[in-house]
């Protein structure tokens, strides 16, 4: 057998004598090896297990925090869908309530006109120098023989005087005589009598709770193409004596009803009644009723009972 000389031993290569050095020479050896490979491998699995269930968890936290807070802001964005939705509701209700108290109003006039119209009559008659003369009277008392209206004094004036105008009431085709019984030109009334039973009436407005600032009145004339006609108005001062309102009152208009918002007579319309001595323009003064009870009628509780004597008071 040859021998190696130290020479050729040297010249083995290193990569040899690292594999001698790491590699285990038994079998033992190389359990062990393998043995400690798969505890490595299993405590690196183990940490990157912790890792991925340390993300997983955040990933969770935050999907629950999204969620969460998208509940939240639903519910807020819903709440606030809401309450806008029903602020909207309530400027548009605001928006409108000038139309609908156009349109109530305007129906409260249609019922107030329907109301009235049967008792309300056109008044025709002439001045003092035999120009015509018109005006509005209204009926307040009737009974089985006579029916009795309430006009303006200014309208009849020529015919409290001999010799005297004849002085008509006109509703459609009926154009009746009347008589001036009796006037008071300080309060523009005038009590006209016409020879036809039960016409038809208006009520007066009882003294109590009255008329206040701001009440809705209503002006009828007996000139108007369904027999009658209407304006509406508000009161603008109330006191002893005196209605100031702005329901339009024309020259055919003076001497007829003024009536409240539950269609009962409050006053007399008038364009010559000034009882502060002067005139208003856009603002009437209309006569209270109570002047009517007071002057040309007697009306014990409101309800009227009676005429007075024939001629001026």
């Amino acid at each position: 057998m040859a021998h190696l000389s130290t020479a050729q031993v040297r010249t083995r290569p290193a990569a040899d004598d690292l594999r001698d050095r790491l590699l285990p020479r038994s079998l033992m050896g190389l359990v062990a090896l393998i043995l400690a490979a798969a505890v490595g491998a299993a405590f690196s699995g183990t940490v990157l297990f912790a890792y991925y269930s340390f993300e997983l968890n955040k990933a969770n936290q935050r999907i629950a925090s999204y969620v969460n807070g998208f509940n939240n802001r639903y519910k807020t964005a819903t709440a606030t869908i809401t309450a806008e939705t029903s602020q909207g509701k309530s400027q548009i209700q605001a928006a409108l309530q000038p139309l609908l108290k156009l349109q109530a109003g305007g129906n409260q006039l249609q019922n107030a006109l329907n109301s009235a119209q049967p008792a309300v009559w056109f008044v025709h008659t002439l001045d003092d120098s035999g120009q015509p003369s018109v005006g509005s009277a209204f009926v307040v008392a009737a009974d089985s023989n006579q029916s009795l209206l309430v006009t303006s004094y200014t309208t009849v004036q020529a015919a409290t005087r001999t010799p005297a105008p004849a002085v008509y009431v006109r509703k459609g085709g009926d154009d009746l005589r009347a008589t001036v019984w009796t006037w008071d030109p300080a309060n523009d009334l005038a009590l006209l009598i016409v020879d036809r039973p039960n016409m038809a009436k208006l009520n007066f407005a009882p003294p109590d709770p009255g008329l206040h600032v701001g009440d809705r009145v209503y002006a009828v004339s007996g000139l108007g193409g369904s027999g009658a006609s209407i304006t509406g108005g508000f009161v603008a001062d109330v006191s002893s004596g005196l209605i100031q309102d702005d329901a339009a009152v024309g020259a055919g208009g003076q001497g007829g009803p003024v009536l409240d918002a539950n269609g009962t007579v409050v006053g007399i319309a008038s364009l010559n009644y000034h009882p502060l001595g002067f005139t208003s323009t856009g603002v009437y003064f209309t006569v209270p009723i109570s002047n009517a009870c007071s002057h040309i009628l007697r009306c014990p509780g409101g309800t009227i009972g009676g005429v007075g004597s024939q001629g001026g008071t």
